[in-house]
């Protein structure tokens, strides 16, 4: 592929894979409790991890992180002097922008929550709080540990501590959930001003024990349908700007971190588990590299091609289909010039599928940007799926 665009931005992903007790839920790679594992052990792990992959992508040293994102598990499990150790450590193995987004996942237990102060001067600049509801019985029926109060203590602190950047993780459609109980979630996550909230329907994934054994009172569809409905027009209503599938923010608010995913960006993936991809200017190229989920394993393999399970390399027609299944969860689309900049491939690769998409009504094409039309953005599982081979 003949290319001339510069590379996308790198954003760098850090998995800690710990958390008190697994939800039923969950298939992140997330394990219940740390054992005897030291936390300064695991991110001496993550920076020899980090110092490795950096050494085997050719021009790494050239490129600048743009956000940086703790992801887990909980990584508020782990202390401010964990954090600053691994803040620090990033920033002397590779360049980061001076405006860097540095997004923390945190729980409202009160343990956590009572670190947030700690975790500002480590040099977090964002919390995403793992709230899921402010009912005590949704929560009960989830698996959550904690309690209502405690979510909405939890981001009182967050504010309380100095972080103006905050998201609440919100689900809906949860076992027995009416329609007036979801929108009091969102009406108290509202009254505690956060600048982010991320809203997302419950879904039964493969390998959990939800999915084994669903959780009786599930709301049917069209119920399920008309909380996403009302709910995404309360948000709306309170000025949070839907800009994803699940996504709402504050004007100037919205997860850079994220974005970068959506837009196709690059992003290195430190931690068990944790997924990178890289894109090659001198030949054109984009891979894919994924690390062992087993906290243990990694550990005695971080800093070694031992501490990686597999390998890809991005033919065609996966740049396609991953381009737009990421790009099209965006409200506004993308730009039709983005495709290029971030695949290496004309719009020749994409066109025909497209004009399928028009036709049928899912897709939209407006100067020049794409995007799923309100038909498309009920049905966007459809529109993605134009774009496979």
């Amino acid at each position: 592929m003949n290319h001339v665009s510069p590379l996308p931005p790198l954003g760098l992903y850090v998995h800690i894979p710990w958390c008190v007790r697994k939800c039923p839920y969950c298939d992140f790679n997330s394990h219940q409790a740390m054992s005897d594992t030291n936390e300064a052990t695991y991110i001496e792990a993550l920076l020899a991890d980090l110092r490795f992959e950096l050494s085997i992508h050719p021009g790494m040293e050239g490129r600048c992180v743009d956000t940086l994102f703790i992801g887990g598990g909980t990584p508020s499990l782990f202390s401010a002097n964990a954090i600053e150790t691994l803040l620090s450590g990033v920033r002397d193995q590779i360049n980061c922008r001076d405006d860097l987004e540095v997004t923390l996942e945190a729980n409202p237990g009160t343990l956590e929550w009572g670190r947030f102060e700690a975790y500002a001067a480590a040099g977090v600049n964002r919390l995403s709080i793992g709230v899921q509801s402010f009912n005590a019985s949704s929560l009960q029926q989830i698996g959550r540990i904690h309690g209502a109060e405690e979510a909405q203590a939890a981001v009182a602190a967050a504010k309380s501590a100095g972080f103006d950047r905050v998201n609440i993780d919100l689900m809906c459609g949860l076992p027995g959930q009416t329609l007036e109980m979801a929108l009091a979630d969102i009406r108290m996550a509202i009254e505690l001003s956060p600048d982010h909230i991320s809203y997302y329907q419950l879904t039964l994934e493969p390998n959990t024990p939800f999915y084994r054994q669903p959780p009786s009172r599930l709301p049917d569809e069209d119920d399920a349908f008309e909380i996403q409905r009302h709910g995404q027009a309360l948000l709306a209503a309170a000025g949070f700007a839907q800009y994803e599938v699940s996504a709402f923010a504050r004007d100037g608010r919205v997860c850079r971190h994220n974005m970068n995913y959506w837009q196709f960006g690059d992003y290195l993936g430190i931690g068990a588990g944790a997924h990178s991809k890289i894109t090659y200017a001198d030949p054109w190229s984009v891979s894919r590299r994924w690390r062992v989920r087993r906290p243990e394993v990694y550990l005695q393999s971080a800093g070694t091609e031992l501490a990686v399970s597999g390998f890809s390399h991005l033919e065609e027609d996966d740049l396609v289909m991953e381009f737009m299944l990421n790009a099209l969860r965006l409200k506004k689309g993308f730009r039709t010039g983005l495709f290029t900049e971030r695949t290496g491939l004309g719009e020749a690769h994409y066109r025909r599928r497209l004009d399928v998409g028009v036709n049928k009504g899912l897709l939209l094409v407006g100067g020049d940007r794409i995007c799923a039309s309100e038909l498309g953005w009920q049905f966007l599982d459809d529109c993605v799926s134009l774009f496979l081979e």
